[in-house]
């Protein structure tokens, strides 16, 4: 396949980084757009694939164009692209917020593919769920599922208004996962810990609690009792949770990223 991407920050990169690492395209046949300068520098510098800072003529020749620029900064990108796309390319968008029949409008073209990536792309473990406008053929959707799993794992979902959803849970996940760790870390400084030790008993504390639930057979609820003996200091803590609606504060912030994504598409 050819592939271009346009916008080779952290989410775009990590795509072009998988597809190359799996043999799935060449850097002969990866376009990388990138508009910032300094940034197309050091993609020129790293060998990355074909660097340049402009959308031209040069996309039609590709299979599949990747969009991975700001949502704000995509109605600028529409009007270069419209002009130059093909009728059986297709647009695999990972932008947040902006639905499949905004994007056929803007672009003039039916092809699109909408995928909701995260971070942990960067290291071949990220979770993507995407989903296709229905011109799109089954071919061209395994096509596209083969590259989203270089990333990590794909899901695909029949129904599209489940992407804002996707950005909530697991799409913005990964900030959530961080800022719990993080509390507990300092929570562990308070209580006397010097920084690097009270990281240590956080970070390998998840380490293998994920390991755990993963290979167990019982449900989360019941893994929580089997730490949390009645009176005991596990119950403690989960009261103190309880009291003040943690869990509850927790699925609200998942709702408001999600909500924040439908109004990105405004």
């Amino acid at each position: 396949m050819k592939i271009a991407i346009i916008g080779c920050g952290n989410m775009g990169m990590a795509f072009a980084n998988s597809f190359i690492q799996y043999n799935l395209v060449s850097k002969e046949d990866l376009l990388l757009i990138e508009k910032n300068k300094e940034r197309g520098a050091v993609l020129q510098e790293q060998k990355a694939g074909v660097v340049v800072d402009t959308i031209s003529e040069k996309i039609s020749a590709v299979d599949l164009v990747i969009l991975s620029v700001k949502p704000q900064d995509y109605a600028s990108v529409a009007n270069e692209l419209s002009a130059l796309l093909q009728a059986n390319q297709i647009v695999l968008t990972i932008m947040a917020g902006i639905p499949i029949s905004k994007l056929q409008e803007s672009l003039k073209h039916d092809l699109i593919v909408r995928a909701m990536p995260n971070t942990p792309a960067l290291l071949g473990m990220g979770m993507t769920a995407f989903a296709a406008a229905p011109a799109v053929g089954i071919a061209d959707v395994r096509k596209v599922e083969n590259l989203i799993n270089s990333t990590g794992r794909a899901v695909f979902l029949e129904d599209e208004a489940l992407i804002d959803a996707v950005t909530g849970l697991s799409g913005s996940g990964p900030a959530y996962f961080f800022y719990l760790i993080k509390s507990m870390i300092d929570a562990g400084i308070a209580m006397g810990f010097d920084p690097a030790m009270s990281a240590l008993l956080v970070k390998q504390t998840m380490l293998g609690s994920y390991h755990l639930m993963q290979t167990s057979d019982k449900s989360l609820d019941e893994l929580i009792q089997a730490v949390a003996s009645k009176g005991g200091t596990t119950e403690a803590a989960l009261k103190t949770f309880a009291e003040m609606h943690v869990g509850e504060g927790l699925q609200q912030g998942i709702f408001a990223a999600r909500d924040r994504a439908v109004e990105l598409a405004k």
